[in-house]
């Protein structure tokens, strides 16, 4: 049964997720790893307070996503395919080999850095579900479209949208959503506008920083956030990991190209359990796991179960 490795974005985490992190010597030296890189302990950076920091959640679900997938495939579990969402992008690109966990500590380190200090305050995202991309377009259009300064910057199922921009521009859209029948709409843990035209300058400083970065071909197809294409080649990796920061993210498109690949067990690393959802929903006839709060041996068990099980 093909695998495929699912990393999650900002908005996942919890206080005190990298502490649940399952036991296993890959995870032990993930971590040691990361701490040496940045200079500070990094189990500190999963307290409530610490997690108010873009920049500390963003690195914080790097180092999860690297310690479980490397756990995870050193104990035999090879992925056919990777994606991620959002930041969740160079977790992906670190486990199909095409950007080292050094380097993308660095890069993941600038990206939240310079999205915290262009929005500090006042912007963030909002999850509406229960309605479509056209009518959430519509909505928006309503809102004021561009001159609000609110986008849709997630497409993670059909009915099943993100949109980001500035603080009462989000407050309208989401009252509109509720009014037109939407089952939720609520704002998420993030405080940037990501994945919109307004962090354009975010991409660019990640375009400088990467010019530096070496990247190579990857060893399994990553599947990209902008396009929802499977990328083969290290220039298109790279130039996912820069656009996606201002892009929508078609994660739905994203998660279909796995499955028309071939893929039929997705596995989710921490923080959280929504793409494994989604996956499932989308997806009936494959399994999907969440590593969330699971040791490492269960997942392997679970995923030679799946293999087995018509």
């Amino acid at each position: 049964m093909s695998v495929a490795y699912l990393f999650p974005g900002q908005g996942a985490q919890s206080p005190g997720f990298l502490h649940r992190l399952p036991e296993h010597p890959a995870v032990t030296h993930t971590l040691e790893e990361a701490s040496a890189v940045l200079g500070s302990d990094v189990r500190m950076l999963d307290t409530a307070a610490a997690l108010r920091s873009t920049a500390n959640v963003q690195l914080s679900v790097l180092i999860a996503a690297a310690a479980v997938s490397r756990a995870l495939t050193q104990e035999g579990i090879q992925a056919a395919a990777v994606a991620g969402l959002s930041v969740g992008a160079f977790g992906a690109a670190v486990a199909c080999g095409a950007l080292s966990f050094v380097d993308a500590l660095a890069l993941v380190k600038t990206r939240g850095e310079c999205m915290q200090q262009t929005y500090p305050a006042g912007y963030g995202m909002a999850a509406i579900v229960g309605l479509d991309e056209r009518q959430v377009a519509a909505i928006l259009e309503r809102v004021g479209g561009a001159d609000a300064q609110i986008y849709i910057a997630n497409i993670n199922a059909p009915t099943q949208l993100v949109i980001s921009g500035a603080d009462p521009a989000l407050d309208a859209a989401m009252k509109m959503a509720r009014e037109r029948g939407a089952r939720q709409a609520e704002r998420m843990a993030v405080s940037t506008p990501s994945h919109s035209p307004l962090l354009h300058a975010v991409s660019e400083r990640l375009a400088a920083a990467m010019r530096t970065i070496e990247f190579h071909t990857p060893r399994c197809p990553y599947v990209s956030n902008r396009r929802a294409r499977a990328v083969r080649d290290s220039t298109g990796v790279r130039d996912d990991l820069i656009s996606n920061v201002a892009n929508i993210v078609r994660w739905h498109d994203s998660a279909t190209v796995l499955y028309e690949l071939g893929v039929r067990l997705f596995i989710e690393p921490p923080p959280g359990q929504v793409l494994t959802r989604l996956a499932q929903q989308a997806f009936p006839m494959a399994r999907a796991i969440a590593a969330e709060g699971v040791q490492i041996r269960s997942i392997v068990q679970a995923a030679s179960l799946a293999a087995e099980t018509p």
